[in-house]
């Protein structure tokens, strides 16, 4: 037989349709499983980096479905953004119409492969039933002081014509155009993420499902530092540097402090005659991003003329300011300690300044440093701390500058206040209004949504198109009712997808953001999917939108998702998929060719879902094949299944029995805790090749019949995840009505699917030194591995090299070695 995918999809997806197969509805009672990938932008057509995403959860959410649990798999789409802008500003079409027209072309090609989601659930980004609720939640964070307004040097991407917050600027590039990035003076709305930094890091503790380097990443960029803040007086000024130092244990060793040049001392401090020379330090390096100067290897900067007074010591020393010291990071200002920081020994020994040691580990000598030690040690001229482990002097140190009233422990954090406001129109309108009497005015909450107007001009050129449309601007003060203008920026689309896993459990909710009762219900996620470049945007942004959310009252716990699964990118001929490589891979070109279900089979094959993915149409065709395999077995064998059967007590039948409960064992864990899903259609492909084998010697004896059954009910129910169309259309012709996605998923009999195990002699160069247990018929890597962990055979192979490995299978395994 020659299996037709196309006719069979088809068919199968209308069924499902006629029967609402995938409606999701709260079961009380009923254990739920919230599967969730990251919903897309709506750019128009899907790649494969979409169809992998979106298959892998797919998969998962078939098999909790199969398992009795109520399963919510939704999608929705991220539909604010640059890109519909874009094409208006070349005269494409309004962002709007654009953008529904790219999601009507993306859902057809969803449901061609034949993804388990309930659009009924669907979410909009750019629907004002949603981004209303965008609106209350700013209000909230107002009235709670989470939200304002400042003046700030923000990251300005000229070619956007819009603010980037700092974790969009990738390299001193914007993440979405790669143009180089400014900075730039602005008044700019922020969120105050930073009042939850170090929940948001002590919260990375209990993300124990999360990817390892995800959290790693989130904790570097949470960035906490514990030292202290000491003020260096200015000689002859009235003025205080304040610094911040994880070494106060080092102030002794100070030789210099050095400012950021935009520092608002600078101007005050700098004495005359060093005036010309700072200004035009200060012109070069406005023109320079904050990435280009952080990652410079040169260290420049120009000496003011000033001179700071170490409060320890009373030692005065030089004032520079420098391109390696950032406003955004610290206090701008820091004592430079060269001897003891690498950065600060480079400068010093480029501008002639003294390195002095006073944390000494042994043997260090201040003249003869060829770099600078981070070293502990005991404290060396350093006052009355000389002598002190450099660990307690940091404790001593700073309870004295507390005590004496220049300083004071602290500890500080990297991440910044979310800087939210965007110059551009495809967004949510910030529900404010400005007046200059009464400042900005929160929007009346019975008057939300601020609606964005329709008829705007696109000209992607200066201030946000918002501000040409008077009727838009042009508004009446809450408060006092003057004339008044409204706020002309959209908020960052992140703010957008920072919820939008709540909307989804009461879409169509319009009295509030969702039912707190259907949160209750399906929240958190338990597993969600996304790439891992989200890492420290969306997934910060999510976990701190939760945790505002849970002190607004909305919700019962602070972190989103249970368990987080990044896969990994997907390429082709060992480069990423792009038009100038022209190795563009078109999803809807391979269900055409092979069908949805060898699309959805192939790209999990390939690898493990977290690795990265070489597409390969060969693997495709063997898809097909594998397909095509599986219809003609259930072709041949469905007949033969007619009749008594019987559990089987010994023979191939049992034999088959077994292969078939380790099968489901395996692929049971593979699915529910490993994820390595290559590996469950692996152990498919294999269960596929021991029933074909069985078949052909099948003497339809009930044993047989039983076993065979049995087996092929097993293969399909499992195969179904993965190809639901094609294991739909064999379930019914195995004798079965419904549907796989309702289950049942098969049950394995531990006592059937144990392994029969069997001792093997390891010899080391012919001589008898341990035994290992092994299953009966372990493959010879299984065997050497298990050999090799043997500790009285460890102790035979330490310091020498192995020659030669040979495995008897199921009876001895031999090693080789000779000395080293």
């Amino acid at each position: 037989m020659v299996y037709d995918p196309h006719s069979t999809e088809a068919r199968v997806q209308q069924k499902w349709r006629d029967a609402n197969l995938f409606k999701t509805e709260e079961k009380p009672g009923v254990p739920k499983y919230y599967c969730l990938e990251m919903f897309m932008y709506p750019s128009g057509r899907i790649h494969m980096g979409h169809v992998r995403n979106y298959t892998i959860g797919d998969v998962v959410a078939r098999f909790h479905r199969m398992r009795g649990e109520n399963v919510l798999h939704p999608m929705g789409f991220d539909a604010f953004g640059l890109p519909a802008e874009n094409a208006a500003i070349k005269g494409q079409a309004h962002p709007k119409e654009w953008t529904d027209a790219n999601i009507a072309s993306m859902k057809v090609q969803l449901n061609r492969l034949g993804l388990m989601y309930d659009w009924e659930r669907e979410v909009r980004t750019c629907e004002p039933g949603y981004y209303r609720w965008n609106q209350w939640f700013f209000l909230k964070m107002m009235e709670r002081g989470l939200a304002y307004k400042a003046k700030r040097k923000v990251n300005w991407c000229p070619d956007c014509a819009t603010v980037l917050a700092n974790e969009q600027v990738e390299d001193g590039s914007c993440w979405r155009c790669h143009s180089q990035v400014e900075l730039k003076e602005m008044e700019q709305w922020f969120l105050r993420i930073g009042n939850y930094s170090e929940e948001l890091l002590a919260g990375l503790d209990g993300l124990s499902e999360w990817p390892p380097e995800v959290v790693a990443m989130q904790r570097n960029w949470i960035g906490r530092s514990e030292g202290a803040y000491v003020d260096f007086a200015v000689a002859g000024k009235s003025e205080k540097i304040r610094v911040f130092t994880t070494r106060i244990d080092t102030i002794y060793g100070a030789t210099y402090v050095v400012l950021a040049p935009e520092h608002p001392l600078v101007e005050a401090i700098c004495e005359p005659e060093r005036k010309q020379e700072v200004d035009a330090f200060r012109a070069a390096m406005r023109s320079q991003s904050t990435h280009d100067r952080a990652t410079s290897k040169e260290k420049k900067g120009v000496c003011t003329g000033a001179f700071a007074v170490n409060p320890f010591s009373g030692e005065k020393i030089p004032v520079y300011i420098a391109n390696f010291v950032l406003m955004d990071y610290g206090t701008g200002a820091i004592m430079s300690v060269p001897a003891h920081d690498q950065r600060d020994f480079e400068f010093a020994k480029a501008y002639g300044l003294p390195i002095r040691v006073v944390v000494q580990p042994g043997g260090l000598e201040s003249e003869n440093m060829a770099e600078a030690s981070a070293l502990d040690g005991v404290l060396q001229d350093s006052g009355p701390f000389t002598g002190i482990n450099n660990r307690e002097a940091m404790k001593l140190m700073a309870a004295r500058a507390k005590a004496e009233g220049f300083g004071e422990p602290a500890v500080t954090f990297r991440l910044k206040d979310w800087g939210i406001s965007r110059q551009r129109y495809w967004g949510t309108p910030i529900p404010v209004i400005n007046c200059e009497k009464c400042g900005a005015v929160p929007v009346p909450e019975n008057d939300l949504p601020v609606l964005l107007p329709y008829d705007v001009p696109f000209t992607g050129k200066g201030e946000s198109p918002l501000a040409r449309v008077p009727k838009f601007v042009n508004a009446k003060c809450p408060r006092c009712g003057q004339a008044a203008r409204r706020e002309t920026d959209t908020m960052d689309t992140f703010v957008d997808s920072s919820w939008y896993f709540l909307r989804y459990v009461s879409p169509k909710e319009d009295k509030r953001p969702f039912d707190p009762e259907a949160a209750r219900y399906w929240a958190p996620v338990d597993f969600y999917i996304g790439g891992i470049e989200h890492a420290t945007m969306h997934l910060i942004y999510f976990r701190f939108f939760t945790m505002v959310l849970r002190d607004l009252g909305l919700l019962p716990f602070g972190e989103p998702a249970k368990r987080l699964m990044c896969q990994g990118m997907v390429i082709k001929d060992g480069a990423k998929m792009s038009k100038s490589l022209g190795n563009i891979v078109d999803p809807d070109a391979m269900i055409e060719r092979y069908g949805a279900d060898a699309v959805r089979l192939n790209i999990l094959f390939l690898s493990p879902p977290w690795d990265q993915l070489d597409w390969k149409e060969a693997g495709a065709e063997g898809a097909a094949r594998f397909l095509n395999r599986v219809y003609d077995l259930i072709e041949e064998a469905a007949p033969k299944l007619v009749g008594e059967a019987k559990a089987p007590k010994n023979g191939e039948a049992l034999l088959l029995r077994r292969k078939t409960h380790r099968a489901i064992e395996r692929i049971t864990a593979e699915l529910g805790q490993r994820l390595k899903l290559n590996t469950a259609i692996a152990a498919l492909m294999e269960l596929c090749n021991a029933q074909q084998a069985f078949l052909s010697g099948f003497k339809e004896t009930p044993e047989e019949r039983f076993a065979l059954k049995e087996s092929l009910e097993a293969l399909v129910a499992m195969l179904s995840p993965f190809a639901p169309h094609l294991s739909d259309e064999l379930w019914e012709k195995l004798g079965h009505e419904g549907f796989l996605a309702l289950g049942p998923w098969p049950a394995f009999d531990p006592e059937i699917a144990r392994e029969d195990e069997v001792t093997l002699a390891v010899q080391v160069n012919g001589k008898l030194r341990g035994q290992i247990t092994m299953p009966l018929g372990a493959s010879d890597e299984e065997v050497l591995v298990a050999a090799k962990a043997n500790p009285k055979v460890q102790a035979h192979l330490e310091g020498k090299t192995i020659v030669k490995e040979l495995v008897v299978k199921d009876r001895i395994v031999n090693i080789v070695v000779k000395e080293r």
